[in-house]
């Protein structure tokens, strides 16, 4: 996985215990690491609306941030909830993957987990599509 930005929304969406265990393997190699920020808060969840094309808020969602510096580089993770060891373990892959010192590793576990996330993604459309019902038929 070589864009930054599809591997922070994998590693956001990634099981938990996983990307904790990967983080754990990874924080040896990257020396000391200083926390600038680990919170939770609120933010606005966006949404587009299909017929107006339009983008308006949805409401509030609650997400634990995590912002490290280590290795030379930064590393951001928000994962939805208020595990904040979840978005420090986001925060520790990714400083792994930009300082390069652990980036195969986390490009090998952001692969398999896109897979895993695509694949449950697409149960649940089925699932949903599975509820749809015809008006026309009525």
């Amino acid at each position: 996985m070589t864009d930054h930005g599809r591997l922070l929304d994998v590693l956001a969406r990634a099981e938990a215990d996983a990307i904790k265990a990967l983080a754990e393997d990874l924080l040896p190699r990257l020396g000391d690491v200083e926390v600038l920020s680990s919170r939770t808060g609120l933010v606005m969840q966006p949404a587009r609306d299909p017929v107006a094309e339009v983008d308006f808020h949805l409401g509030e969602v609650l997400v634990a941030e995590a912002h490290i510096r280590a290795a030379g580089t930064e590393g951001y993770g928000m994962t939805l909830g208020r595990d904040l060891e979840r978005s420090m373990a986001m925060a520790v892959c990714d400083a792994a993957w930009s300082s390069g010192l652990g980036r195969a590793e986390v490009a090998a576990f952001a692969e398999r987990a896109a897979t895993a996330q695509a694949e449950a993604d697409a149960a649940m459309l089925r699932a949903i599509e599975a509820t749809r019902v015809d008006m026309e038929t009525f």
